[in-house]
């Protein structure tokens, strides 16, 4: 009675803590919101891109107010939905308040409540993973593990982190779209197909590039959130037999029977998120079919929102590394260096997918922070995302090398970025190499970053291969 008393009070004291730390956040926030003129961040080409504009977006809705096109001329690139929702809330004022205040706070409650869905899924992992550890005899690591939620660790990390905060304050509709994706991860992991197949139907709507998701959900939702190697299982349970071995194939078979085993594959879930994919989508071309009927249909739609992401039409500057090679590159070679760059995604992919098929989580992770690096226009709210997943595996990744390295980078390159963009345009002593330079050193750096953490998932998972065999 003693020990559940205290269970019950550590949890509350958790929870009562945790919510310290999101209200604090939320507050913070809110102060920013009241000096955007002198911050200026939505202005910034790090916080927002010509598809998270939150300007484009209100060019956009006066547009459709106007009966015409909202993707008439160069301005709005977005989703009509997204149109639909924000659009009402940048034309409302409110007397002696900042203007877009109530966009201001639809992007606070999306950060909170993508915090709170990744402390749930967090916690979902670790009870998952630490309940695997335990049956293939590994109590030691199962018992460290518990000490601190890395669902806590991640939520708080998302809501602290300053490209968090500055893509919400900065009126990014990035908010938006880590809300769709981590809301297809959550009911991934809590097997919910629906819920699943609407957060990535929607987030592939907003953005595209999370359409490669689809894979690791699939994973997760036939074999459950992130496990040791599969092998282990199967080596474990043929250790068990003592004076009787089982032979190889006889072991197999066994394994394969078993209902918890991660080696399972269970196919219901997959296709029930199949089908309720082509649902949602059938559901959200009819609403996009339903807004821009009038404006020239969903043939325009899909020209002004990923054909715009696919040709990288414009060439503004950004944190990324494809505006300033598409702005120097002869014109006839452009087709072919898009086709290079846009493959160059899908080409890493399934070598990942069969690597890491046991760690469908931190495949996501892996998936976003390399779509993040090189897709048509990136932001600072991309980062915040992969970011905050990372602390999904924050005891996995304890021995991660140039950890310090990476942070002092990853600070380094958001000080130097708006200094370089200063000389560039306004102060007039520097040129876009300036500028261009911190999005390569941003890349170098994300790019370790993805290796580094790869390395230690696997070098964690060869620990966990030593350690069942002096086991067994």
């Amino acid at each position: 009675m003693e020990t559940k008393v205290e269970e019950k009070r550590n949890k509350i004291y958790k929870m009562s803590s945790f919510l310290v730390w999101v209200i604090g956040s939320v507050i913070f926030r809110l102060i920013l919101i009241y000096f955007p003129k002198n911050l200026n961040l939505s202005s910034r080409p790090e916080v927002s891109t010509p598809l998270t504009s939150i300007r484009r977006l209100a060019e956009g809705y006066w547009l459709k107010q106007s009966s015409m096109s909202p993707y008439a001329g160069s301005m709005y690139h977005g989703s009509p939905l997204l149109l639909s929702l924000l659009g009402p809330l940048t034309v409302k004022r409110i007397e002696g308040q900042p203007d877009h205040l109530l966009c201001s706070l639809l992007f606070v409650l999306a950060d909170v409540m993508s915090a709170m869905l990744l402390r749930a899924t967090g916690q979902n992992l670790q009870a998952a993973y630490t309940q695997r550890l335990k049956s293939l005899e590994l109590h030691e690591l199962s018992e460290t593990s518990e000490i601190i939620s890395s669902g806590d660790i991640a939520a708080l990390v998302y809501l602290w982190n300053p490209f968090t905060i500055v893509a919400c304050v900065g009126l990014s509709t990035s908010p938006i779209e880590n809300l769709a994706i981590i809301l297809s991860l959550y009911g991934a992991c809590t097997r919910l197909p629906p819920l699943a197949a609407f957060g990535w139907v929607m987030a592939t709507h907003l953005s595209l590039y999370p359409a490669i998701l689809i894979i690791p959900l699939i994973i997760l939702l036939g074999y459950g959130p992130d496990a040791p190697p599969r092998k282990l299982f199967l080596q474990s349970r043929c250790s068990k037999g003592g004076d009787n071995p089982l032979s190889s194939t006889s072991c197999q078979l066994e394994e394969l029977n078993q209902s918890k085993s991660p080696m399972t594959f269970s196919g219901k879930p997959v296709i029930h998120f199949l089908l309720w994919i082509s649902v949602w989508s059938v559901y959200v071309l009819i609403l996009c079919r339903i807004s821009v009927q009038q404006n020239g249909g969903l043939l325009e739609m899909f020209k002004s929102t990923y054909g715009f992401i696919l040709t990288v039409e414009d060439l503004s500057p950004n944190m990324g590394v494809l505006w300033y090679f598409f702005a120097e590159v002869f014109e006839f070679f452009r087709d072919f260096f898009l086709i290079v760059f846009h493959v160059n995604i899908l080409f890493m992919v399934f070598p990942l997918a069969i690597r890491l098929n046991h760690r469908p989580c931190f495949l996501a992770f892996v998936y976003i922070a390399i779509s993040s690096m090189l897709k048509s226009y990136p932001s600072v709210g991309d980062s915040a995302l992969y970011l905050g997943l990372l602390g999904w595996f924050v005891f996995e990744l304890a021995d991660m090398q140039f950890s310090f390295f990476l942070f002092c980078g990853y600070v380094g390159v958001s000080l130097l970025s708006p200094v370089m963009h200063n000389l560039w345009i306004w102060r007039g002593t520097g040129n876009a190499n300036f500028y261009y330079a911190t999005g390569m050193a941003f890349a170098c750096f994300q790019i370790i970053l993805v290796v580094e953490s790869v390395n230690a998932i696997l070098k964690h998972d060869r620990t966990l291969r030593k350690l069942s065999i002096t086991k067994s």
